[in-house]
């Protein structure tokens, strides 16, 4: 019987664990796959929907599965030459597939619905017993797996909240169109790069980065149980990393602080902190510290809580040219340090009747 090329080079496949079947294992028309996922009990058991393909033996594979794990993330290539179902056993999955179509279409059937993937629409779903993938003739499709707890970890940070439910995705994702589309450039990326050894994959950090983005994509990109909230949040949630940076800012404002100091308790990078200032505060974030600092010094002088000098309290705040500290201090409140403990002082002092008031 004639067999269609793979849709995939196997040269391209070198980095790869790749399993290959040229017939079915068993007269049931049935082969199973153990899932390469680290720690993982899942395996993956598939039939021949022809029975009268249950005995024949071919020259070249009828089933190639090939797969790598690098990082938090796993990528699978998978050709089908024949109509076949599959099915999982095992635990409950902690990983979310995101399936993309080569050639024929792939579907998936759970909880008594079920969903197409198609050269314009791909498939999400969480490897789990209890469901079923029918996939046509001459299938073959790529698979992007990412850890449930990474995602919901996101978007806890996305939404500044503890999930009260498990993350649920729709299952059926559009290629065509938004953030659907760039997130599906973005699994043919991470596939390219799987194939290589020099890339992204030999890269933590490079890595790192690239699954950040793909979470992003992932949850704002796709429809889920969160969609809503997420879109009420949207800039509201960015915004999250600018509320924690300037909360640290006040409360360790009399302390040496370096902007990697800010970043870490905003929960971001250096440089996502720096875009986010320039967004939500039009400034950069050293700028911001610099105004938190003269605020807590009026603070001080205000208030009447310090009775050093102007002096040292511009030191308290990292303030260590006095008269550069008068001129910022001015610019921003219209009076100057020693007019400002001055007054306060003025309030503070007993009067004839008893009592220092706030006049």
């Amino acid at each position: 019987m004639p067999m269609p090329a793979p849709v995939i080079d196997p040269a391209l496949l070198a980095t790869f664990d790749v399993v290959r079947a040229r017939h079915s294992e068993d007269l049931s028309g049935t082969f199973r796959v153990t899932e390469r996922a680290p720690r993982s009990s899942r395996t993956y058991t598939y039939q021949l929907q022809d029975r009268a393909l249950w005995r024949l033996r071919f020259e070249q594979p009828i089933f190639t599965l090939a797969t790598r794990s690098v990082g938090s993330i796993v990528a699978s290539y998978a050709d089908s030459s024949f109509a076949t179902n599959g099915f999982v056993d095992g635990d409950d999955g902690g990983l979310f597939c995101f399936t993309t179509m080569l050639t024929g279409h792939t579907t998936l059937e759970r909880k008594g619905k079920s969903a197409t993937a198609t050269s314009r629409s791909g498939l999400v779903w969480r490897p789990a017993p209890g469901g079923r993938l029918l996939m046509s003739n001459d299938n073959a499709r790529t698979n992007i797996f990412f850890k449930v707890a990474d995602l919901e970890s996101a978007l806890e940070h996305m939404l500044d909240e503890p999930l009260h439910e498990p993350l649920d995705f729709e299952p059926v994702l559009d290629w065509t169109t938004g953030l659907g589309f760039s997130l599906k450039h973005q699994l043919d990326f991470v596939m390219q790069e799987f194939q290589r050894d020099d890339g992204v994959t030999s890269s933590p950090v490079a890595l790192a980065s690239l699954t950040d983005l793909l979470a992003s994509l992932v949850l704002r990109g796709t429809a889920h149980n969160y969609t809503d909230r997420l879109a009420n949040t949207a800039g509201s949630a960015v915004s999250v990393y600018v509320r924690r940076a300037e909360d640290f800012m006040r409360a360790q404002g009399a302390q040496p602080i370096r902007m990697a100091d800010v970043a870490a308790a905003a929960g971001c990078s250096v440089r996502t902190l720096t875009a986010v200032f320039k967004h939500f505060r039009g400034d950069t974030p050293l700028a911001v510290l610099h105004a938190v600092r003269l605020d807590l010094a009026h603070a001080d002088l205000v208030l009447g809580t310090c009775d050093a000098a102007v002096a040292t309290v511009a030191r308290r705040y990292g303030f260590t040219n006095t008269a550069r500290f008068a001129a910022a201090f001015r610019s921003r409140f219209g009076k100057t340090p020693t007019e400002t403990a001055r007054n306060a002082s003025s309030r503070m002092k007993p009067g004839p009747g008893g009592p220092a008031k706030d006049r």
